[in-house]
């Protein structure tokens, strides 16, 4: 899982496709390439793997945004939201007092 302000590494076109042509023409196992080029046996593996189920292995698949979508301002009302606060508070309140 990538980690806050971490970097990845962009490879151009013509190294991937080089790679990719010497894995399946010439049948170089992905160890060699990996020693060869200084690029991670897996990624190496990823590429194989995404052109195998003809993916587009220059376009980018990652996720940029995660977590809760963010709302704007003007979708939030906050007297509506102060209003649920209050009426849960004497809820609550009540509750404290049954027992």
């Amino acid at each position: 899982m990538a980690t806050k302000g971490q970097k990845f590494k962009n490879y151009t076109q013509g190294i991937k496709e080089e790679i990719l042509r010497k894995y399946f023409e010439e049948y170089v196992p992905t160890t060699a390439l990996s020693e060869e080029y200084g690029i991670s046996k897996k990624t190496i593996q990823n590429w194989i793997y995404k052109s195998k189920q003809g993916k587009d292995i220059l376009v980018d698949h990652r996720q940029f945004s995660s977590g809760r979508p963010k709302k704007n301002d003007e979708d939030i009302d906050y007297k509506e939201r102060y209003e649920i606060l209050k009426k849960y508070q004497a809820f609550l309140k009540a509750q404290r007092e049954k027992k």
